[in-house]
């Protein structure tokens, strides 16, 4: 093999389906082999029942307006300089399935730094750490549904699921509901990435819409002169636009902690 080719398997497929063939689902599978580390967190024994299913909710945080200061959402102003790298600001809405605004609900951001790195003690990429950059963020959607963030833009980085395997540039988002049992994890790229086509977390969803969804758009409108260009990126909660979530516990990097087994 190559080693400047990544498996053809790591590629997803977007050959269209034969006529009659039922809608793929929108969701990633708990296991994808391409994704040699889903293989590792695929659950192996039955659930454990719960007697009392409400149990969770009294240990899980409940977050409100009160928590969240004004600056949390820019990323690039947590330090005393500046951090290196491209500056942009990323906007969009969290609706539900018919396009109502999701208000007052929590957006987590969190990223690695313009060279691919996390600031976390796990990560170990030879890529440098910037003192001015943390990568993470929070903000509530305001009543139109609506967040925002300032932050750069990431580096791809290398993560060894096969030979010469890059992720793309991507920033991981979750959205909360009233308490931790309600959150959503999932992924935002960025449009024009060669790095998509080799991607087996972004392949691994088998609807080639919904990982379009995934997908950011440019937006000029959004682009603050002489600062930072703008990128507008909706989440659809449910229905059949739904952005694509991972499933609970398959969270690549859980949020603030940098990369995990999975990255």
């Amino acid at each position: 093999m190559s080693p400047r080719s990544a498996p053809a398997e790591a590629r997803g497929p977007d050959a269209p389906a034969p006529a009659g063939t039922p809608a793929p689902p929108r969701h990633p599978a708990h296991s994808y082999p391409p994704y040699r580390s889903s293989e590792h967190r695929v659950p192996r024994h039955p659930a454990v029942p719960v007697l009392d299913p409400e149990a969770v909710e009294l240990t899980g945080p409940v977050f409100g307006v009160t928590d969240v200061a004004p600056m949390d959402s820019d990323l690039t102003s947590h330090h005393t300089g500046a951090p290196l790298g491209e500056r942009i600001t990323v906007s969009g809405r969290v609706t539900d399935r018919d396009g109502r605004p999701v208000r007052g609900q929590l957006v987590e951001l969190w990223q690695a730094n313009a060279a691919g790195r996390y600031a976390h003690r796990l990560d170990r990429h030879q890529a440098p750490l910037d003192p001015n950059f943390t990568g993470f963020g929070r903000c509530l959607t305001d009543d139109d549904g609506g967040y925002a963030f300032t932050t750069i833009r990431p580096g791809a980085y290398p993560w060894r699921n096969h030979v010469n395997a890059w992720r793309p540039a991507h920033l991981h988002f979750s959205v909360f509901g009233t308490a931790f049992a309600q959150r959503l994890v999932t992924q935002m790229y960025f449009p024009g990435d060669p790095l998509l086509a080799y991607d087996p977390v972004l392949g691994g969803i088998p609807d080639a819409t919904a990982r379009q969804r995934l997908v950011a758009a440019y937006d000029h409108g959004l682009t603050v002169p002489e600062w930072a260009l703008g990128y507008r990126w909706d989440i659809v909660l449910d229905g059949p636009s739904a952005t694509p979530f991972e499933e609970p516990g398959g969270s690549e990097e859980p949020a603030g902690s940098g990369r995990g087994a999975a990255r």
